[in-house]
């Protein structure tokens, strides 16, 4: 059988895709030095306008990215547009936001390396980005994740994502459950220094609670009433709500945070000496920040064979599934 050029460079198109999935990969800061060289610096410069254009944007991104990695790993399942699943839990639903930003940040990523690139890491690397385009700290982000084919279930989200009602222990137990210590959750719970969170999620604790500062508690009430309006907002950290420092820290002794999950940190228990080493110490903030970030990362991704990389992240369309290509690759010589 003569095989013309055409084949030899289907072949060895199709042999590229195939080494870019293999069937025992691990996650790997490398990964697309080969098969997307320039996939970071795109996926950065989207991420750099997005959060331009709407400072609060960079919050939203880095809990995009916790919440998906705490529900079923880091599989990009909380992008899937699905109205039954994740995205409808009472921690995410009219909550969770920035899917439109991810969604370009990918397609600039399709447009040079059609087929490459995970929706999964494409959030790792965003929530990343955004955190250093407002003066956060950087790190290296392992790439190689690929993306579920559905979405969570509701039930296993409310299970396992905190709520701005829980307890310290309750915390703990959360993140113990995802590998991550006490000081990974409070290192996380310090990206509560940039965002804004809704009426509904503080007021209980601006009204008749004895564990904030009154002056505090009258200022939030000026735009969250006691009923309606639960979609108001206000800034996690009252100081500096666009900049990634260490005020939010600052605010738990004044028993000034805005949501009970944030003031717990600052009760009497095991974490005061975490959040008063932050306070004194911001380099140290810094640097355990990005280190967690690192280990949520690394929560149950996908990788190899498994999972698939989405034509865009909203929909479970595959552009590239290992078995099909290795299903087709001899048919086109037959």
């Amino acid at each position: 059988m003569k095989i013309s050029s055409n084949h030899y460079y289907y072949f060895a198109t199709v042999l590229a895709i195939l080494l870019i999935v293999p069937s025992d990969a691990q996650l790997s800061p490398t990964f697309y030095d080969s098969t997307c060289p320039d996939a970071l610096s795109t996926i950065r410069t989207s991420i750099r306008q997005a959060v331009t254009d709407e400072q609060r944007m960079a919050a939203s991104l880095v809990r995009l990215h916790f919440h998906d990695c705490f529900v079923q790993g880091c599989d990009a399942s909380i992008l899937l547009d699905d109205t039954t699943g994740e995205r409808v839990a009472l921690q995410n639903n009219n909550s969770v936001r920035g899917f439109e930003v991810v969604e370009a940040a990918k397609q600039a990523v399709e447009a040079i390396c059609p087929g490459v690139v995970s929706c999964a890491d494409v959030l790792a690397v965003a929530a990343r980005d955004a955190t250093v385009a407002v003066g956060g700290p950087s790190w290296t982000v392992s790439l190689g994740r690929r993306d579920s084919p559905a979405a969570a279930s509701r039930e296993l989200a409310e299970n396992d994502l905190p709520r701005f009602t829980d307890s310290l222990q309750t915390l703990i137990s959360k993140f113990a459950n995802k590998n991550l210590t006490e000081r990974d959750m409070v290192a996380l719970s310090g990206s509560h220094t940039i965002g804004q969170a809704r009426c509904v999620t503080f007021r209980d604790r601006i009204y008749g609670n004895d564990s904030i500062d009154p002056d505090f508690a009258i200022t939030r009430r000026r735009n969250c009433p006691q009923s309606g309006g639960d979609g108001n907002l206000a800034p996690l950290d009252e100081v500096t709500p666009n900049d990634f420092d260490n005020n939010y820290f600052r605010n738990l002794p004044q028993m000034r945070g805005l949501l009970e999950s944030d003031q717990v940190l600052f009760s009497g228990g095991s974490s005061d000496s975490i959040v008063q080493e932050y306070i004194t110490n911001s380099d140290s903030f810094s640097s355990d920040f990005a280190a967690a970030m690192i280990k949520m990362g690394d929560i149950e991704p996908l990788t190899g064979g498994s999972g698939l990389i989405r034509r865009t992240c909203g929909s479970n369309l595959p552009i590239i599934d290992s078995s099909t290509y290795q299903n087709s690759l001899f048919s086109k010589f037959e």
